[in-house]
C-alpha cells in the first residue's frame, strides 16, 4: 500500500466531500472553504442500476468517491449519521456504502466526520427541523448558486459538506483542549 498523501488545510483553505450515501443514489458535494468563503467545486450524484449486483454497484460508487477525492485533493470526508427503525434492508445497503465511502477516504488518508441530520438541519438554517426546500434554499444561499442544487441527494450532500466547513474550526478546538 502507498503512503496516504498529507490531507492538511493550505492557508486555511479546506476542501470537504459531502456525501448522501445510497445504494441506488448516493449524491455527492465538493465544497472548498477558505475562511467566511464557501465555493462549489462540484455536486452530483451516483446513480447505480438495482438490475446489478450489490457488489459491483458497491464499487461503482466506491471508484466515483474515490476519484473524487483524487480529483479534488479532498482532504475531509462527510457522511450523514442514519437512524433507521423499520426499514432494514434499506439500513444495511445504506451501510454497506458508507462502508465503502469510509475505506475510499481512509486509502486516501481523509479524516470522515459524521453528522446527524438534525445537526446539519441546525448548522444550515439554524432549525433541527427545517424541511428539504428551506434546506435547499439555504444551500443555494451559502454557495451563491443560481439555482437550489438538484437532485435532492446532491443538495445533501452539499448541506453537509457546509455543515463542517461551518463546524470543523469548534471540533478542532474540542480536540485541542480536551
Amino acid at each position: 500500500m502507498q503512503n496516504a498523501p498529507n490531507r492538511t488545510a493550505r492557508n486555511g483553505k479546506k476542501i470537504i466531500l459531502g456525501v448522501d450515501p445510497g445504494i441506488a443514489n448516493t449524491g455527492y458535494g465538493v465544497v472548498e472553504s477558505h475562511g467566511n468563503r464557501l465555493v462549489p467545486r462540484d455536486f452530483g450524484n451516483i446513480r447505480t442500476s438495482p438490475r446489478t449486483a450489490p457488489e459491483v454497484r458497491l464499487k461503482e460508487i466506491y471508484d466515483v468517491i474515490t476519484h473524487l477525492i483524487t480529483e479534488f485533493a479532498i482532504e475531509n470526508v462527510v457522511l450523514e449519521d442514519i437512524f433507521f427503525s423499520k426499514n432494514r434492508s434499506s439500513a444495511f445497503s445504506v451501510s454497506e456504502v458508507k462502508g465503502i465511502v469510509k475505506l475510499a477516504a481512509a486509502n486516501a488518508g481523509c479524516p470522515v466526520a459524521v453528522y446527524t441530520p438534525t445537526q446539519v438541519k441546525q448548522a444550515i438554517v439554524g432549525y433541527g427541523k427545517a424541511t428539504k426546500p428551506q434546506m435547499q434554499k439555504m444551500v443555494q444561499a451559502f454557495l451563491k448558486l443560481k439555482d437550489p442544487p438538484r437532485p435532492d441527494h446532491a443538495a445533501d450532500a452539499l448541506a453537509l459538506a457546509l455543515c463542517h466547513a461551518r463546524s470543523y474550526k469548534v471540533l478542532e478546538l474540542r480536540k485541542k483542549y480536551s
